[in-house]
């Protein structure tokens, strides 16, 4: 994704800025990912791993890039709240 993006992109709910996820976060959602019950704002299961994703400011949300373009449906967000060992705080 170009960084360049992301100096516009906020959430689509809060309006809050976004940052890109670390590695170290990527991993907690792909690992979330892999052992189910992950489910995006909606209700809807996602089942699908992530080569990238952005987190809003404080940490709440979370929305995927695929393919190099940010999903930026509220709908779709994640809570970061439902990823084990990740946290608003640690954001």
């Amino acid at each position: 994704m170009d960084k360049r993006l992301l100096d516009f992109l906020c959430c689509p709910t809060t309006h809050q800025p976004l940052r890109l996820l670390t590695r170290g976060e990527l991993d907690l959602l792909n690992r979330a990912v892999s052992a189910g019950g992950l489910v995006h704002a909606d209700g809807s299961p996602c089942n699908e791993h992530a080569s990238a994703a952005l987190m809003t400011q404080d940490g709440s949300r979370i929305y995927r890039i695929d393919d190099d373009i940010p999903v930026m449906l509220a709908d779709l967000s994640i809570s970061s709240e439902r990823v084990q060992g990740m946290s608003a705080a640690s954001a």
